[in-house]
């Protein structure tokens, strides 16, 4: 070769290397930009009925017809609704099994246990002479455990936790950028701040309130993470943990009045005999009607950033609630009733069954999914959607759900897994667990461990028909498989007490609840808020 054509030849395979590293490090910058972003709108004390989105486009008390909404109908609309969406029924454990994409069983934090300086309560000692020895409870997610920041750094993300916390710990030890440190409901609860001598909070909303449950300031912080990640052009996680719909209802003043005027809350006030200018604001349907306007108008501000941000199409939204919940509310309109049973700190179906929906790139606009999903899905789901192998986490109980939203049909494994739901304690409710496979849902009382239940959801979504006698051998099989299940990650089972005395229980003020709310032969009667 002559040294011209060598020259000529050297240079041409300089410049194609060259083109080559340079297309290759411009692809590496656009596969990590194009990661999409992964928002969580993670609300408080939130029936599946909350909303005024049908959960069942056939039952029309899965909705609340009262209260206005747009933005979550916005989302309903251009995303994907999930039918039978579970959580854990208490606000704490669900935090904990959102975060390390384990159930309660294995992660052993089955309940937020209030503390006296560093001790926390022994059950044990505070229910000595109850049916059942309650079980302790984990306060702190497990030093090593895997949590959602921890899976996604690696994949190039930079994550940030607003709002309430309420596991204990420090968010930064999680893996979290910014945060708003170890909260529990307390901040969230701001009309102490305005109570006058003598007072724990003012008789009425005051006109000085302008960030009730902190949903606007905590809004605030989340569009500035959000628009310092994109100005970096960083794919980023973000939980926004209102306090909201959280017991200790507030709004803006405007907001209240709206619904204090509304045609079924003027009749509520005139049956109750309740007066709008003088009614207290615990008891005022007006207050929660007026903060669930509130908060959605927190979350189109949050879904308007997005689009302002132009990174819509690259952004997975997630609404869900921490654990079911029973909303009087509902009853404003005289022909509603709770379609669940029980309520919070219960493992029926009001207390575990939660509205979600999900919008994001390639989720069919207004979908529905009518399969199981539960709380501890969403971490291996977030993972895949950011690139990561969910099969390679350990330890956990959850499965993605990405595929499944992005069209994939779900198969017999996944529609018939088990999900296990686990109370081992007492406080207002008494020690319970549950295992939901397909429509049937086991449940297990520890002090009638004589009692099998058996339910079938598909027709019986109030859980009134005890079906355990007409299924012997599939109510034992389910059992065999919880206790298993339960044996094999560690779980803590409440045992019989020798120690029990009928007469402690009954005098307790709970009594009269848990009997109506315990284990039941055959079928059970309809409470007078039920369908």
């Amino acid at each position: 070769m002559n040294a011209t054509l060598f020259n000529r030849t050297a240079s041409l395979s300089f410049f194609l290397y060259a083109a080559i590293f340079l297309c290759q490090c411009a692809w590496g910058e656009q596969t990590a930009s194009d990661k999409p972003n992964i928002v969580l709108l993670f609300i408080d004390d939130w029936a599946w009925n909350g909303t005024p989105v049908a959960m069942d486009s056939e039952l029309a008390n899965s909705r609340m017809p009262v209260v206005e909404m747009p933005n979550i109908e916005r989302l309903a609309r251009e995303g994907m609704k999930f039918r039978n969406a579970y959580a854990s029924p208490q606000c704490s454990p669900s935090r904990v099994c959102v975060q390390t994409g384990q159930s309660s069983p294995r992660n052993g934090y089955t309940v937020y246990m209030n503390s006296r300086g560093q001790e926390y309560y022994d059950e044990s000692r505070m229910y000595k002479n109850f049916p059942v020895v309650p079980c302790v409870a984990d306060q702190t997610i497990d030093p090593g455990t895997m949590t959602i920041p921890e899976a996604l750094k690696p994949l190039g993300y930079v994550s940030a936790h607003v709002g309430k916390w309420h596991m204990r710990g420090d968010p930064g030890d999680e893996g979290y950028a910014l945060h708003d440190g170890s909260t529990d409901n307390k901040p969230g609860n701001t009309l102490a701040s305005f109570a006058k001598e003598g007072e724990k909070k003012p008789r009425r909303l005051p006109e000085e309130l302008t960030d009730p449950k902190l949903m606007f300031s905590t809004t605030e912080k989340a569009i500035g993470f959000m628009e310092e990640q994109v100005a970096a052009e960083k794919p980023f996680y973000l939980q926004i943990s209102h306090y909201a719909m959280h017991a200790g209802s507030e709004c803006l003043p405007a907001t209240r009045e709206k619904y204090a005027n509304h045609p079924l809350v003027q009749a509520w006030y005139k049956a109750n005999n309740k007066d709008k200018d003088t009614i207290r604001l615990g008891d005022d349907p007006a207050v929660w009607l007026g903060m669930a306007e509130d908060l959605d108008g927190r979350i189109g501000a949050v879904l308007d950033k997005i689009d302002a941000l132009g990174i819509e199409d690259n952004t997975h939204v997630v609404l869900v609630s921490d654990n079911g919940y029973r909303h009087k509310e509902l009853l404003l309109d005289p022909k509603m009733k709770q379609p669940h049973h029980a309520a919070k700190w219960w493992v029926w179906q009001g207390g575990i069954r939660v509205p979600m929906i999900v919008k994001g790139p390639g989720i069919e606009m207004g979908s529905v999914f009518t399969g199981n999903v539960v709380n501890y899905d969403l971490l291996p789901t977030f993972v895949d959607w950011a690139g990561g192998d969910p099969s390679e986490l350990k330890a956990i109980d959850g499965v993605s759900l990405a595929g499944y939203m992005a069209g994939e049909q779900p198969g017999d494994a996944f529609l018939n897994r088990n999900l296990y739901f686990h109370y081992p304690h007492y406080r207002s409710g008494m020690p319970h667990s549950a295992v939901v496979s397909g429509d049937l849902k086991l449940l297990h009382f520890y002090d009638s461990p004589t009692t099998p239940m058996l339910f079938n959801l598909a027709t019986d979504m109030g859980e009134v028909n005890n079906i355990a006698k007409q299924h012997p051998e599939r109510h034992k099989e389910m059992h065999i498989e919880m206790m298993d299940y339960f044996e094999a990650v560690g779980a803590r089972i409440p045992k019989l007490n020798p120690d029990y005395d009928a007469s402690v229980y009954e005098a307790d003020q709970d009594y009269g609840k848990r009997q109506m709310w315990g284990a039941f032969e055959g079928n059970r009667p309809l409470e007078d808020d039920e369908k």
